[in-house]
């Protein structure tokens, strides 16, 4: 299985390869999403549903199964009946990651099979405005300033978002506190309330609220600036050629 990053990816759950039946698929098929409504992965889903269930002539339902940082929604997958009825629409930091960071996971690399790549997506060092900056280098500075006094969202332990900042950490030299939360939707609600200072997400999560003035963006992290944001500079043209995420 293999998701963002940059990449989004469905898989199912495998070990009978029922989808050789001839008459596959005779019923509704279940998109299950890792992470609550809002934010890219869900997105990703609500794209996919209709015009999936326009081609295979069958209903698609989202399941959104937040929570233990994908463990939840890619459990649930890996115990339903191995019948291509049950996709995973998930992230590869999930994939990835969380074998690495959770010494007891509900379920195994091996249980998932990589069935297509739906998004490939950069990321945007989004903040509150009550942060005194207004470029990357200006936020690193005051960061520097003030260890500890900014906090971040993550879109959830292990989360690329989680990883992502603090490997920002490492390279900007800087600290800030980590808050996790379950999935983009809720960490932005927070952001935007001042509640937490500093959330790196993907575009689409906070691109509404940038332009509006709610939000502050610093930098993208891709090689180009996002169609949706050209005024936002990338991380290589504020200063951290090195940072990519």
């Amino acid at each position: 299985m293999t998701i963002k990053h940059s990449l989004l990816a469905a898989t199912l759950a495998l070990s009978g390869l029922a989808m050789a039946q001839d008459n596959y698929p005779s019923k509704a098929i279940t998109l299950t999403v890792p992470n609550p409504p809002g934010g890219v992965v869900d997105t990703s889903a609500r794209l996919l549903n209709e015009p999936l269930a326009r081609v295979i002539g069958q209903p698609v339902v989202i399941d959104n199964k937040a929570g233990g940082s994908g463990n939840v929604a890619y459990g649930a997958v890996a115990r339903a009946k191995p019948d291509g009825y049950n996709l995973l629409i998930s992230y590869s930091a999930y994939h990835v990651g969380n074998p690495a960071l959770t010494p007891s996971l509900p379920w195994e690399a091996k249980d998932f099979a990589p069935v297509a790549l739906l998004t490939v997506a950069t990321n945007v060092i989004a903040a509150h405005p009550s942060v005194p900056a207004n470029n990357l280098k200006e936020f690193i500075a005051y960061l520097k300033a003030n260890p500890g006094k900014v906090n971040y969202a993550s879109q959830g332990n292990g989360s690329l978002s989680h990883i992502g900042t603090e490997i920002f950490k490492q390279q900007s030299g800087t600290f800030m506190t980590h808050i996790p939360y379950r999935g983009s939707g809720p960490a932005v609600a927070d952001v935007l309330a001042g509640q937490v200072q500093v959330f790196i997400t993907t575009p689409p999560s906070v691109m509404q609220h940038v332009v509006s003035g709610k939000l502050k963006a610093f930098a993208v992290t891709g090689t180009k600036r996002h169609p949706g944001l050209p005024n936002v500079p990338t991380v290589a043209e504020a200063g951290m050629p090195d940072f990519k995420l």
